[in-house]
């Protein structure tokens, strides 16, 4: 079940907030900043500092980046050795930016921040020595010039906006986002929280209605990203879904139904992100005439480009990773318990070995076109007691409900959020 931190708001200085506070222009439906406050002595503290952005290109190095930015390479050098056990400098990324903060009245270099991913970023800040200083377990530090380099990892802060969509499917909601200026990054978190009740490259029907509510990331007023699917409803062929994110304890967080069920279920509905189907499930012969070849096929061909991500549909054991002999080429069985067994063949890699546990949406393989295989494609089956079945008439048994002590609360909290998708 997919776990994200709840997104706590930063105190800024005062000049900082009435910067943020001159912003206009919100999109959408919003409610009022969410989370409590938090401030972090590495975040520099003068407004009026001078920030040095360096692109990360490729082929740069840490090393060569400080030098071309005009840093003495003696700090250059104290600052990596301070940084090497929190994080390793020479792994930077392209794309991203190292920002040098030099201070608004001396000029004097004394921070140096690197964005290490959506949450977290690495700040190493210049101290002038005094004996006061006590080395905190999650920081390192280096001594130059009587003073000391200290470098932190710390959870990126956003300011969080809540946003509501609707529409109606005309051709895909890919589409529909991009008509209507949606971040599609929302809309892939929509097909995760729905991943276990829609399988939306075909499910989804020309007419379908849907309507969410998720969070909007922002920085300094900039918006970055979109974050939780905190509700939704989507209607499709005249049966609706609903779905509410819901934290119950510390182990489980997740989506839930409306009857406090979760959504999340022994098997994903697919392995893989597809074009299209190309074989379906048949007991008949299919003849595949490159072969001279005749058999039923019991499976689902998924059609997908060479070297597309395959994901393990549920938790469970790998118990065959390697080539078959009999037509299905690079081939990874994954058992699930005493009643399911996954296959996936013609891989163009296997990223698994036999005895291996997996757990749900870990990636196992990529797509290719091993075997006896007249392209690139996933061939999926599902095995149940032994028999092979089609994996896209499954009904799986429902997942977990929400502990009966926590079931008023479930309720209380999504209350608001059916209001607003009924409105």
């Amino acid at each position: 079940m997919k776990i994200k931190p709840y997104i706590i708001i930063p105190v800024l200085i005062i000049s900082a907030f009435f910067v943020w506070k001159s912003v206009e222009g919100w999109q959408g439906i919003s409610s009022d900043l969410q989370g409590n406050t938090q401030s972090s002595i590495l975040s520099p503290q003068v407004n009026n500092d001078r920030i040095k952005k360096i692109e990360i290109t490729d082929n740069s190095t840490y090393g060569v980046l400080m030098a071309e930015a005009g840093v003495d390479p003696n700090i250059s050098a104290t600052i990596f050795e301070a940084a090497k056990d929190v994080y390793d400098l020479s792994n930077i990324r392209v794309g991203r930016t190292l920002d040098l903060y030099y201070d608004g009245e001396t000029d004097e270099f004394k921070q140096l921040v690197y964005q290490i991913d959506s949450e977290e970023e690495l700040c190493i800040t210049h101290h002038v020595s005094n004996n006061t200083y006590q080395e905190e377990v999650t920081s390192t530090k280096s001594i130059i010039d009587e003073g000391y380099w200290e470098a932190k990892r710390q959870i990126i802060e956003y300011q969080i906006k809540i946003k509501t969509v609707e529409g109606e499917i005309e051709t895909s909601l890919y589409q529909w986002a991009l008509d209507n200026d949606v971040d599609v990054r929302a809309i892939i978190e929509l097909a995760d929280a729905y991943q276990w009740t829609i399988d939306f490259a075909i499910d989804p029907r020309v007419g379908d209605k849907f309507k969410f509510i998720f969070e909007e990331r922002y920085r300094a007023g900039e918006y970055k990203m979109p974050n939780e699917i905190l509700a939704a409803k989507y209607i499709n062929q005249g049966q609706e879904f609903q779905i509410y994110y819901f934290v119950e304890d510390e182990e489980r967080q997740g989506h839930y139904d409306e009857n406090g069920v979760s959504v999340q279920k022994d098997l994903l509905k697919a392995p893989i992100n597809y074009k299209y189907i190309t074989s379906g499930f048949t007991t008949g012969w299919r003849c595949l005439e490159a072969y001279g070849l005749c058999t039923n096929h019991r499976a689902i061909d998924y059609a997908a480009a060479i070297g597309t991500p395959i994901r393990a549909v549920g938790d469970g054991t790998v118990v065959f990773a390697g080539w078959n002999l009999g037509g299905y080429g690079n081939l990874t069985s994954i058992r699930h318990n005493d009643t399911y067994t996954t296959n996936y063949a013609h891989q163009s890699s296997i990223l698994v070995k036999v005895g291996q546990k997996v757990k749900q949406g870990d990636i196992i393989g990529k797509v290719g076109s091993t075997g006896l295989s007249t392209g690139p494609h996933l061939h999926y089956e599902i095995v149940e007691h032994g028999v092979k079945i089609n994996p896209l008439t499954l009904e799986l048994p429902p997942g977990e409900p929400v502990k009966e002590e926590n079931r008023d609360r479930f309720y209380q909290e999504i209350k608001k959020y059916q209001d607003m998708l009924k409105q």
